[in-house]
């Protein structure tokens, strides 16, 4: 039913001018009753309606219940009587059922009638619904986070590295992205998988705007919501400086150009959460997104993140801590400059941009996670000057195509950014950390804003410039380089701090995907899948075409210029009509 209300929509935004939707409003919270005010105001207008033209197959309803209900997969809309038959023409088309439930008024007033009843459930001015209301006054108290110091006299970092890579928000989420259609439209450039061995670690989505250009969209998402357990405010604007490391591996521009959508979640009411959740949003609305030259035009919240249940003669509750989850939308230039974390095995060198400027906190890592921890000191933004200089420099060098590969430092660390690298790259990696510290966990699985770049050696130079034109000088440390076999090596001045083989990391941090297939999946196709990942001589996606990709084989059978005519025809459920149709010409049809 989604379906078809969205090809509804799409075919009117696509008439242009001639668009029979003057105003669209979800139907979320509240149902109707919060909807069907709200797009007649936004028109400046009032509305009657009748209650009992609205859609519903279960007459007993009370009118409280139809009013009001939250049924998904519904939209009101406001439409010109004069395009009505255009609309219903549409509809009909997509099988999409509808009703006009009542018209827009002059008077600023709201009537609802009941024809079953005779009489009128609602009868009030707007002003009443959505006039000015009393600001809320909350009376909240702020509580400080009682963190300890990560207890590290039992962590190697063999055993932390195996560990953090089979920790869920860590590890491979295969199981996740293969249950869809990932090509859906046909102009999907970048998905999840990643590089000839499908490995799941793309930064951001990237589709293109036709079926026929480079231009395009990309998105992505940043969250941190277990920092919020030790710093509300850090939580929140790490939360957008991971979207933001995350989208810059595109070609977009201006960073007024990108624009961030915000979800928040919060347990209103619970000791310390509310507090919590203004010093949140102060940080990311009033500060740092303004320093940014960012927008948040949109978002959405969820304010009872709690729940209470009986078990046998005991009260359990469940609380989740304080969340923001940004999703940063950008147009692109050129989807073909967009930036991966496959490395490659020319000569190059691997270069890790810190901006978390040395500080290493591990407070609320996925090393304190998996070692029953939280720790006491969190990442943060330390520097938003630097941020901004970050995302400019790494502008300037995509477009100036400079770089090889890109990935953030997010969940896991420096480690596991690297490891995954090499696992899109299939290859091996020789790195040496002397240069962040003597604290070697610290500096391996600290999840500050930051990111590793592979560049050319010749470029390494010339890059390392650009960055400290950019303000970057103090954040950029040479690491080592990406080379071909299966050994990844960490070292400090020549000593060995961790050394496993490549395919090893690549098993343990697709395990836990793995046991969820088996769950989901026919076991025995997960455990081929597991084992396949297990072979260091997999070739992965390599075409050897057995003809000239550039001859025009249609050429031949539509001399005369009469091409042949092809219908592709589109069904209730079907995915691919537009890439089917696009593609159709190609093919001198």
């Amino acid at each position: 039913m989604e379906r078809r209300c969205q090809e509804v929509i799409d075919r009117c935004w696509q008439l242009g001018d001639a668009n029979p939707i003057l105003f669209i409003h979800d139907v979320g919270a509240g149902g109707l009753s919060n909807a069907m005010p709200e797009l007649v105001s936004d028109g400046g207008r009032g509305g009657k309606f009748e209650l009992r033209d609205i859609l519903s197959d279960e007459p007993g309803m009370s009118p409280l219940e139809i009013w009001c209900n939250e049924s998904q997969e519904r939209y009101v809309l406001a439409v010109a009587a004069d395009q009505l038959p255009l609309f219903d023409e549409l509809c009909k088309r997509e099988r999409a059922p509808y009703a006009v439930i009542g018209d827009a008024t002059e008077e600023q007033h709201l009537s609802l009638h009941d024809n079953h009843f005779d009489n009128q459930p609602i009868d009030l001015p707007l002003d009443v619904l959505l006039g000015k209301t009393p600001k809320m006054t909350r009376d909240v108290q702020t509580l400080k986070a009682k963190g300890d110091a990560l207890n590290r006299a039992d962590i190697t970092i063999a055993d932390a590295v195996n560990r953090v890579l089979h920790l869920p928000t860590v590890a491979e989420k295969t199981f996740l992205v293969t249950i869809g259609d990932r090509t859906v439209t046909g102009m999907v450039a970048r998905d999840q998988m990643v590089g000839p061995w499908q490995v799941p670690v793309a930064d951001c989505a990237v589709t293109t705007a036709s079926l026929d250009s480079y231009y395009g969209e990309a998105m992505s998402i940043g969250e941190r919501a277990p920092v919020a357990l030790l710093d509300f405010a850090a939580s929140a604007r790490l939360a957008v400086g991971e979207a933001l490391t995350n989208i810059a591996a595109t070609q977009i521009g201006d960073i007024k150009r990108i624009k961030l959508s915000a979800n928040w979640m919060a347990a209103a009411g619970h000791p310390g959460e509310d507090a919590g959740l203004y010093d949140a949003v102060k940080a990311v609305g009033e500060e740092l997104c303004p320093q940014l030259g960012l927008t948040i035009p949109v978002g959405k919240d969820s304010m009872s993140m709690k729940t209470r249940w009986q078990e046998g003669n005991e009260q359990r509750e469940m609380t989740s801590p304080l969340s923001l989850v940004i999703s940063a939308f950008a147009r692109v230039e050129d989807v073909r400059h967009t930036l991966t974390p496959q490395l490659s095995t020319e000569d190059n060198a691997l270069l890790l941009i810190d901006l978390g400027k040395g500080h290493n906190a591990l407070g609320a890592t996925a090393l304190a996670q998996v070692y029953r921890q939280l720790g006491d000191k969190p990442a943060d933004v330390r520097d938003v000057a630097q941020l901004k200089g970050f995302y400019d420099a790494m502008q300037a060098l995509v477009a100036a195509r400079k770089l090889l590969a890109w990935h953030d430092r997010s969940d896991g660390g420096l480690l596991v950014t690297l490891a995954e690298m090499a696992f899109a790259g299939h290859c091996g990696v020789q790195v040496d950390i002397a240069a962040l510290g003597d604290d070697h966990l610290a500096a391996l699985f600290n999840e500050e804003l930051g990111g590793v770049i592979q560049v050319r050696a010749e470029d390494r130079d010339a890059v390392e410039a650009l960055l400290a034109q950019y303000g970057l000088a103090d954040c950029v440390h040479y690491l080592g380089q990406a080379l071909a076999g299966d050994r990844f090596v960490i070292t400090a001045n020549d000593r060995t701090v961790f050394s496993e083989s490549r395919t090893t990391l690549r098993v343990w941090w697709a395990e836990t995907t793995w046991q969820m297939q088996r769950l989901r999946d026919n076991p025995q196709c997960a455990d081929q899948e597991h084992e396949a990942k297990a072979n260091d001589a997999d070739p992965g996606l390599n075409v050897k075409l057995s003809f000239d990709i550039n001859e025009d084989i249609a050429a031949p059978y539509i001399a005369t210029g009469a091409r042949p005519k092809v219908a592709v025809l589109r069904e209730q459920g079907g995915e691919l009509s537009r890439g089917d149709g696009g593609g159709v010409p190609s093919c001198g049809l």
